[in-house]
């Protein structure tokens, strides 16, 4: 086995910065989130994609791959969140094995009311703060470590 590449002073400089500047976002969404609108930001993202899609509906299927979410983890949340009436399932009229998620009227108030607060702390936090500069690399740095990863995931054979 080969002797391990450690990462030199500025690698570890950037990698730790890194993930402590995504975690420190991630809670600080999620606490902004919970506190305008009581919802998480796994419910947001949920109601956001639905919201997004023609009259509301997305197969369960391709909600799971928008969110990046495995089949068992979508199930249990379509589950929390349809007992407090944000979304309900449906069965698919092309697929008797598929489900259609659909937003509720409930849900897409709550999507509605959120959205503007939560670009807000977006801005607050992020955005108002970067030059245009800084957000074209942050936006290339972002695809080009997904492309990696979807490198690696899926190897060409």
């Amino acid at each position: 086995m080969d002797d391990p590449r450690w990462l030199d002073e500025r690698e570890q400089r950037a990698w730790r910065s890194f993930v402590t500047m995504q975690e420190g976002l991630s809670e600080y969404m999620e606490r902004q989130l919970r506190a305008h609108s009581g919802m998480s930001s796994a419910d947001y993202e949920v109601l956001a994609h639905l919201s997004e899609a023609p009259e509301g509906r997305l197969r369960s299927n391709a909600l799971a791959r928008l969110l990046r979410w495995e089949k068992g983890r979508l199930s249990q949340h379509l589950t929390r969140m349809q007992n407090r009436g944000l979304i309900r399932r449906e069965p698919c009229p092309t697929d008797q094995r598929g489900a259609v998620v659909v937003i509720t009227e409930r849900g897409r108030a709550l999507i509605e009311e959120a959205a503007p607060l939560h670009v807000a702390d977006i801005r607050n936090v992020l955005i108002d703060h970067v030059t245009p500069a800084q957000l074209d690399v942050l936006t290339e740095l972002g695809d080009q470590v997904r492309a990696r990863l979807a490198e690696i995931d899926h190897p060409k054979r």
